[in-house]
């Protein structure tokens, strides 16, 4: 009889653990797709804190889901480095937003006009940031990616475009070297 009673409370405390993660996976879908600032801030900032740190480790690096983009605060003027997942385009990169346009990163490189991003192991700088609706750079993102961003009501994305050297050569700098 005592062990059916332990049973039964082991099954109630996994019920009630699994209708909670449900009720919370809800809140974020829906507050992602219907822009909620509440729940983007809460997303944004855990990512910020346990998933940013964790990408770094690799990003940039080949075959590594996440790129970095570097940039400088417009305010304080500091360098600073976030994982992104950018998309290779003829003359740069395009990259969604999925927490808008609002973040300091996004504003930090619209502020300066430029940033580098170092992906699949090569360092870039860019310039003449603009954003963009998915559509637009719907072509240079895969199937996968694309219903991401329609799942997620994700509208806009970043595009920058390679620098130019001259003679129209885009600029390819070594990653020792490439710092804002």
């Amino acid at each position: 009889m005592r062990q059916l009673a332990m049973w039964r409370e082991i099954a109630t405390v996994g019920v009630g653990l699994a209708l909670v993660l449900v009720a919370i996976g809800v809140v974020f879908f829906v507050g992602m797709r219907t822009r909620s600032p509440l729940v983007r801030d809460v997303v944004r900032r855990f990512n910020r804190a346990f998933g940013n740190p964790h990408q770094m480790k690799t990003a940039g690096t080949p075959g590594a889901y996440a790129s970095v983009i570097r940039h400088i605060g417009r305010k304080t003027g500091r360098s600073y480095e976030t994982p992104m997942v950018p998309f290779a385009t003829e003359d740069g990169f395009v990259i969604a937003l999925p927490y808008g346009s609002g973040t300091d990163w996004v504003r930090n490189v619209m502020a300066s006009g430029s940033a580098t991003i170092v992906h699949e192991g090569n360092t870039y700088r860019v310039d003449q940031p603009e954003l963009v609706p998915v559509a637009t750079c719907a072509p240079y993102m895969p199937a996968k990616e694309q219903r991401e961003l329609r799942r997620f009501a994700i509208d806009q994305c970043l595009r920058v475009r390679r620098v130019v050297l001259g003679r129209g050569i885009r600029a390819q700098e070594d990653p020792m070297k490439a710092i804002l």
